[in-house]
């Protein structure tokens, strides 16, 4: 890492006083410059964070952790012999929060665990709109443009991977999640404040996202890429497996709903725009067979009307 590099971290509380335009330019220049920021003061109760934390722990390791390991077994990944770089380091579930909840149909999830998860994803949607709409202020778009996009027709989609990326003995064998970009629209993060592991790249270096106790780290999607014409970008991320200590991942994806028309906002293209028009499922359907692979080539095969398997898919993901 670059010596005098300084990860953006932005006090979402200076909003509401004599620092806010100093503020917005943080968010602008972060959005801008890197893709990512954390947020101190975001208004999510610690002790909400705190209860989640513990539980979601304590799911791990009763729920999951020993199909963790059989899956470790199943795959020959129990004794690392060689670098391993089509699987992930990592033990998943999802939850959809909109357009239709799951929450109810995930098994072993306790009633306690289930209502702290449904208040937390409500508190993120709110959030998350809140950014959306600062982002708008600082693009020079209307109020409620970002928001409107990503409606479409039936309302944005927004769901939660919680992840756990257990101690690994050869880190330098596997990723604990290969490097991508996000394929929607603004993500927001919980993550462990003592385990690290989440790194992005600047520059053409890999750099840590400090873990920081009761931040909300953000990035962008591939959509708003797209309708900012480029001036704000998706970056490349990936996790970094660890040979001490289980690292807890919550993120929570705003994307747009399945029928939203994707296209550069009209007032931030000078003349020809580089970025494609396209409707969100569209291009989710390409992403579930690329998402370990650069974004330009999705961006123009969507532009071209290319085929999925022009661009030889590997195995498909979850996405939201």
């Amino acid at each position: 890492m670059e010596k005098n590099i300084k990860f953006p971290v932005i006090d979402l509380s200076k909003l509401n006083g004599e620092e806010r335009d100093q503020t917005m330019a943080l968010i602008d220049d972060a959005c801008q410059n890197w893709g990512f920021f954390e947020l101190l003061n975001h208004g999510i109760p610690y002790d909400l964070m705190d209860n989640i934390e513990k539980m979601t722990k304590e799911h791990y390791k009763k729920f999951m952790e020993r199909k963790f390991k059989e899956m470790l077994r199943s795959k020959g990944l129990d004794i690392l012999e060689t670098e391993v770089e089509d699987i992930d380091w990592e033990s998943t579930f999802y939850l959809h929060h909109l357009p239709q909840s799951n929450l109810y149909n995930i098994p072993d999830m306790s009633d306690e665990y289930r209502t702290a998860m449904k208040d937390l994803g409500k508190r993120l949607e709110n959030l998350a709109e809140e950014l959306l709409d600062l982002l708008c202020e600082n693009l020079g778009l209307e109020k409620g443009y970002l928001k409107k996009v990503f409606h479409g027709t039936k309302g944005p989609t927004f769901g939660t991977k919680v992840s756990n990326y257990p101690s690994c003995p050869k880190p330098e064998m596997i990723k604990g999640l290969r490097a991508h970009t996000d394929a929607g629209g603004l993500i927001l993060l919980f993550q462990d404040d003592k385990v690290s592991g989440l790194q992005l790249l600047k520059d053409g270096d890999w750099v840590d996202v400090p873990p920081l106790k009761h931040s909300i780290v953000i990035n962008l999607g591939d959509q708003l890429e797209v309708i900012t014409n480029g001036k704000y970008k998706s970056i490349m991320h990936r996790v970094v497996t660890q040979k001490e200590g289980n690292r807890m991942s919550i993120a929570s994806f705003y994307n747009p709903g399945s029928d939203a028309e994707i296209s550069p906002a009209t007032s931030l293209v000078d003349k020809d725009s580089k970025y494609p028009s396209f409707v969100f499922d569209d291009y989710m359907k390409l992403y579930a067979g690329l998402k370990f692979q650069p974004k330009e080539p999705r961006f123009e095969a969507m532009k071209n009307g290319a085929a999925a398997a022009d661009l030889n898919p590997v195995a498909a993901v979850e996405t939201f």
